[in-house]
Order: C-alpha cells, then structure tokens, then sequence
C-alpha cells in the first residue's frame, strides 16, 4: 500500500517547507522508493495563474498545463519528477468541486459542510496522486502554518486519512523554528513545543519534528524537546541555514531524516546513494571562474517571481563551472540608450524573462537592442522573445512604431498578435499551457543547444509571433529557428551575426535540473563565459566553501 508523508508547518511561515519536502523525496528517491510530491494550499484562489507575482512569486507549468505553486518546481527540480494537475490543490479548487456537485443534486438535498463534504474532497485529491502513478510514497506538503483558520480543513483531512489508510502508512512531520535570543545567546524551545500542542490539540501528534536552526541543539536541549514533544530524540532533525538549497538534502540526510522517516512507516532503511549529487554539490560550492548575468524584468523586486529562470541560470553556471552573479535591472529604468549602456556595461549576458502588461517594455526593447549591438549574449523568454522580434522589426528592418497588441493596439505593425481565434475571449481563457512540440531548425544555435530537431517544452501565454510579419523579417535576417508543426506558431527567432542572440515562446527554465541544465540556459552560460573572456574583466568566482 502507498505510505503518505505529511508536512505541516508552526510557528511563523517561510521556513522552507517546499525544499524540506523535495529535500525529503530526493533522499527517499535514491533510496530506491518511488515518490511523489504534492502541495495543498488554503488559499481560495482556484490557482495562482491570475494572482500578481509580487503576491505569489512565480506561477510554475507541469506539462498538463496546471499552472501552480512554485514549490512544484522544487519538487520537480530535486526529484526529477514530471508531476501534473493532482500535485497543487487549493482551497478554491476544493470548494469549487464541492459547490458544483451541490449544484448538480450530487448531495440529494443534503446540508453541505465543511466536515464530512470538504474535508473527503480534501482526501480524495490526496489520494488521486497514488491513483494516478501508484508510488510508494506520496509527500505532502500543507501550506500555511498550524493555527491558521483556513488550513484546519486541511490538518482535519490529514488526521482523518489515517484511520482511512492505516496508522502505519501515515508519517507526519512538523517544521518549526527554534529562535536564538542574541543578547543571552540562547536557543529558545518554547516556540516549538507551543506549535506542537497546538498540532496534537487537533488530532495529529508529530513522528518527526523538523527544526529551522542557525545553532546546533546540545544534548540537552535536545532530549528535553523531544521529551515535551513526545518523540524519540532520533526523530528531532536539526535544520540548518545551507549555503545553497541544494546543499539542504545532504545535511538532513546527515542528521536522520532518511532513517526517522523509514521507522515510522515501517520500510527498511535502505542506504541513500546522493554520490551524484554530491558532486553536483562540489562543483556549485568550488566554481573555476564568474559571469554577470543582468535579468532585465519587471518583477525584480521579488526575486521569486523569477525563481526557475534564477535556478536554470545556476545549473548552467554548474556545468560551466561558473560562479553566475544576477544583477537586478528594473527595465522601467533603461529610459534611453545611453543610460541603457551604463545600467548593462558589466553584464557578461542579458536575459529578459516572462511577464505581463506594458510596463517596463520600452526598457526591455532598450536593453535588447543593446545585447545585439554589442554583440552580448541574450536570452529572451516567452515575452523576452517578443521584445527580440519587436526590437528587430523596429531597429533592423525599419519598422517604427512596431509592438505587441498586448501593449499597444493601435500598434501599425503589430509584429505580436492575438491569434484570430483567441479575439474577444477573457484574459486566461486562451493561454496555451503545458507541453507542445517544436520542430528545430537544422543548423541552428538552438538546435546545436538540444542535439535534436524536435523538442517539447512547457508553454504559458496568450500572444504569438504574428505570421504576417514573417516574410518581411526572414528576409532582413530574422532567423526561424523553431516552429509548432501543429499551428504553425513561431517557436524560437535566433538574430543572425551574433555570437548568441535567442528567443524563446516557451519556458524552458521548467525542466532545468541542477545535476541536468537545461541545454539554452546550459549554452546562454556558455556564450557568457566566452563573452566574459572576449572583454577581459576579471571577474573572481566566490568560492562558497569560504563564505
């Protein structure tokens, strides 16, 4: 029978859940189990495709099109997993379900509430991952934290699926925080032992208890909290601060997790094999040399709106044995071409990343035209290749005033267009999502990067490469490096005489992988580091062994 492996949170929220629960099936993963993650949010949202990244950070895409939390692609990125749209469940999603069913008589006439009604749907989508791909282990994480309102149907489905699975196919393991008080230089339990009351007052007492720390526990403190908790000292798991998330598995590996999880679920511990890993470890910690990377965005503000773009950067400095440094640019701060030039004058490469609405496009235009002037490495996605077809229009073949519709409708060339059948449907209603094929052309930078002519990569947007304009921008040079064969949508533009000028509709950054970089970013890094040689700079890797 599939076990279950549920992770709740106390004390204050952000304490890294999401990297403890992919942290947590990478181990069990090289263990020899098959595992699944999931991720259960109160929030009523239905998703957060609709929600601002400065509220959610970044949407991730599961190749089914689910656009979900961004904790999918720590999930994904640690596990090498493909997951789908019965990995991110939200309260809206629950109460939609359960509402439309009423609607539909499927209640006979019955008062609805939120125990039995909700709470089963709860457990029936937390089962449907076992369903589905019949793991033999399924980790889910409980956003939120203990003692908020919205997530007790939560906490309820989860102390009920024990009785339903049986006890011994149920771990739960609760991450808190253990606070230390500078001033008397003290490690403060209370907090902890407070949450885990808390957590046995509505039904479930911990098997594992997970503490975020800066400071090792002493002996002491250790057995007293794990007395006043009421579990084995074994089962008390120190999480430190890492230097890289990365680095998180191995240090909870080190501290027993592996083992304190395969005690409470009965499975025989089986040694872990993270030698792979280790070394992708190693050659993050000890880069040879440094890049600069400008992210030119409009989300700049919180980093994790951009949060796989950054991750893929990392693992195409991982193979480049690279230290990448991101600088942060606000495009609506590259107002001309002189400040543009100054802003970008250190950037080894530029990459201009996904995003919505007209602000800061004239920056991003601004700040490719810089890239292939100067013959600096670019990367654009999905809106990032839109800027480059805009620029090229407008600079190359002379076509002032060129634009998306999306940011101007009056646009006289408008070069990004609706498709003619998405005209007049709600914003969303026709985003192409998930994976879709693109047929590479021979010869190409892109199809050196992927040693193929056909790939499939994760999509997230409403506007396309308007085809009108395609002619006219082959014919000044514009490369057609990748196109979908089933709608003829332009894919992938690649500028010509230029060491390394891409864009791409899709995004790639979704199944980069630490110890696998995607092979654009794997390949943008390369370009830079060559840049970075080209001009000279003396540009040091920080060693983070010694930060």
């Amino acid at each position: 029978m599939t076990k279950y492996i549920f992770i709740t949170g106390g004390v204050v929220s952000g304490l890294g859940k999401g990297i403890a629960a992919a942290s947590l099936g990478l181990i069990l993963k090289t263990r020899g189990f098959k595992v699944v993650n999931q991720k259960f949010d109160p929030y009523l949202n239905i998703d957060p495709g609709t929600m601002n990244p400065y509220q959610h950070g970044e949407v991730f895409v599961t190749d089914d099109g689910a656009e979900t939390d961004l904790d999918l692609g720590h999930y994904e990125r640690f596990t090498d997993a493909t997951l789908s749209q019965s990995s991110n469940t939200t309260s809206g999603r629950v109460y939609l379900a359960v509402l439309n069913k009423e609607r539909e008589g499927g209640f006979h006439g019955g008062t609805v509430q939120v125990i039995p009604h909700i709470t089963e749907e709860i457990l029936r989508r937390m089962k449907l991952a076992a369903t589905e791909s019949n793991p033999d282990i399924v980790i889910t994480e409980i956003g939120g934290t203990v003692g908020d309102i919205e997530s007790l149907p939560f906490i309820e489905a989860i102390r009920q699926i024990k009785y339903d699975v049986g006890e011994e196919n149920c771990c739960y393991i609760h991450l808190t925080l253990i606070p230390y008080m500078r001033k008397s230089e003290e490690l403060k339990t209370k907090p902890t032992q407070h949450s885990v009351k808390e957590l046995q007052e509505l039904g479930i007492k911990p098997d594992v208890i997970m503490v975020r720390t800066e400071h090792s526990l002493d002996t002491a403190t250790r057995e007293r909290l794990a007395s006043f908790c009421n579990i084995p000292s074994e089962a008390l798991i120190q999480n430190f601060t890492a230097r890289s998330i990365y680095e998180v598995p191995l240090q909870l590996e080190q501290e027993g997790i592996g083992d304190a999880v395969c005690n409470a679920l009965g499975l025989k511990c089986t040694p872990t094999h993270l030698e792979e890993w280790k070394v992708m470890v190693d050659r993050y910690n000890n880069p040879k040399h440094a890049v600069r990377i400008a992210l030119v965005g409009k989300y700049v503000g919180l980093h994790d709106a951009y949060l796989s773009v950054v991750e893929s950067l990392i693992h195409g400095g991982i193979y480049n044995e690279a230290d990448v440094k991101i600088d942060w640019v606000d495009a609506e701060l590259l107002t001309d071409d002189k400040t543009t030039a100054e802003i970008l004058k250190d950037a080894d490469g530029i990459i201009v990343p996904g995003g919505f609405g007209d602000r800061g496009i004239e920056g991003m235009v601004n700040a490719a035209k810089y890239a292939r002037l100067n013959k600096v490495p670019y990367y654009g996605i999905c809106l990032g290749m839109q800027i480059l077809v805009i620029e090229y229009a407008r600079h190359v073949l002379g076509l002032t005033g060129a634009n998306s519709t999306e940011m101007n409708k009056e646009t006289p060339y408008p070069v990004i267009d609706l498709m003619p059948d998405q005209n007049g449907v709600i914003l969303g209603g026709t985003l192409r999502l998930g994976k879709y094929e693109c047929a590479v052309t021979k010869g190409t930078l892109t199809e050196k990067a992927y040693g193929s002519t056909t790939v499939w990569e994760r999509h997230r947007h409403r506007y396309e490469f308007n085809n009108k304009y395609r002619d006219e921008l082959e014919k000044a040079g514009l490369i057609i490096a990748g196109v979908n064969p089933e709608r003829n949508l332009v894919e992938i533009c690649e500028v010509p005489q230029h060491p390394w000028m891409v864009g791409v509709q899709f995004h790639p950054e979704f199944k980069s992988r630490p110890n696998r970089a995607q092979p654009l970013f794997r390949d943008f890094i390369t370009a830079a580091c060559d840049f970075n040689k080209i001009t000279g700079r003396n540009s040091k890797p920080v060693l983070k062994n010694n930060s």
